[in-house]
């Protein structure tokens, strides 16, 4: 059986910003978020405004999306913050809702990161 190659959704040529993914996996012993780095290289970042409603019926700004080629965290929810270094600042924000983007064989194609 021959396996067929899916084209790449986002292309590194188009991934020029770095970015830092940390997961949060349980708490310290003060009480503070244990974080473990997942990912650490380049994605396509983009900057946009929008709302969204979440579950209590409360309106969420989200800030940017980050489009990382292939799975990132195979298995595991995807749930910490990330760290962008762009134009010599880093930024710190939230993930607030991320999703994998599937061929149709069932492999992933991109991971994506929906940040507050």
């Amino acid at each position: 059986m021959t396996r067929l190659k899916w084209p790449q959704l986002v292309p590194p040529q188009a991934c020029c910003t770095s970015i830092t993914v940390r997961l949060q996996t349980g708490l310290n012993l003060d009480g503070t978020p244990k974080q473990e780095t997942i990912f650490d290289g380049k994605c396509n970042y983009s900057e946009r405004s929008r709302q969204v409603v979440n579950a209590e019926r409360q309106l969420v700004q989200l800030n940017a999306c980050a489009l990382i080629p292939g799975d990132i965290a195979p298995g595991r929810d995807i749930a910490g913050e990330v760290v962008i270094c762009a134009a010599g600042a880093e930024t710190v924000r939230v993930i607030y809702s991320a999703s994998r983007g599937r061929n149709p064989d069932g492999t992933v194609n991109f991971t994506q990161l929906e940040l507050i």
